[in-house]
């Protein structure tokens, strides 16, 4: 069972008949993009998801960018494309596993442990010279299961009372300028939440687009996270809750466990007044 990453390599040699792959391609510009690059062109078999129509739910401007979807609706969706209780899920994009680390939070929300992402995406794919394919992916629907989730959330109010304390550590994943406070072109709002930790979710890669190994991570997270060595009290966030999912995957490649996601994030967080904001490095 692989319950992280996967490479292309084993992706292509070791892959059963009922398998599911989840293209996962998306572009925050380009809202298009993700399904017109799969109708190009996709590992063969693999099923789309959309970013803001399957892994995202309904915004009302209070609650984020790329609000958590309705669970019930997203295990429909996961079932029609053959994901069964043990299935194994491979997700992949090409934009350093954003879209796909994405999908592989939300199947872990909804219990499912056999779900991975595919490391260096469709680029690795491609690069290691495997087939791709435009033909229809066939249909095995089946039940989808909701059981008890395998990751956690934590809500704006639970960081609001943990502000001035040490009960929280907050690591932002947005590239640092958009942390400063600069260069803010998705939200109304430019800066990060105050006492929050900078750490890009691109730094979890290599020069190559794969996760550095899992030693390096942990070197790099235990530095960035001192105290919180065993990662419980440490909340991710990013602009939606989407790149956030990179380093919490990371951080469980890393070895540490117990981290938790803030799903609205920053998109929520700016989206009141009344929550402190704060500019610069940390």
């Amino acid at each position: 069972m692989h319950t992280h990453l996967i490479d292309a390599r084993t992706l292509a040699e070791t892959r059963q008949p009922d398998w599911v792959i989840l293209d996962c391609r998306f572009r925050l510009d380009d809202p298009e993009y993700g399904l017109q690059a799969y109708e190009a062109g996709r590992i063969p078999g693999a099923h789309y998801l959309n970013l803001d129509y399957h892994l995202s739910g309904t915004c009302n401007g209070q609650n984020g960018r790329h609000p958590l979807p309705d669970a019930q609706r997203l295990a429909v969706d996961l079932g029609a494309m053959g994901i069964g209780t043990d299935t194994q899920v491979v997700a992949y994009d090409d934009s350093g596993g954003m879209f796909a680390a994405r999908a592989w939070w939300l199947l872990r929300w909804l219990g499912h442990a056999p779900v991975a992402v595919l490391d260096g995406g469709y680029g690795a794919w491609l690069e290691a010279g495997y087939p791709v394919s435009t033909e229809r992916a066939p249909r095995r629907s089946t039940r989808f299961s909701i059981r008890a989730p395998l990751v956690d959330t934590v809500r704006a109010e639970d960081i609001l009372d943990a502000l001035g304390s040490t009960r929280l550590t907050v690591v932002d994943a947005r590239s640092p300028d958009r942390f400063r406070g600069e260069n803010e072109t998705l939200d109304p709002v430019g800066g990060h939440i105050p006492g929050a930790r900078n750490r890009f979710f691109r730094d979890n890669l290599d020069a190559r687009g794969r996760f550095k190994a899992p030693e390096v991570l942990r070197q790099e997270w235990l530095a960035l996270l001192g105290e919180h060595s065993d990662a419980n009290g440490v909340v991710h966030q990013c602009g939606s809750g989407v790149t956030a999912c990179v380093n919490q995957l990371a951080l469980e490649l890393a070895g540490l466990q117990g981290s938790v996601l803030y799903p609205g994030s920053w998109s929520e967080w700016c989206a009141d007044p009344a929550r402190p904001v704060a500019t610069g490095d940390a």
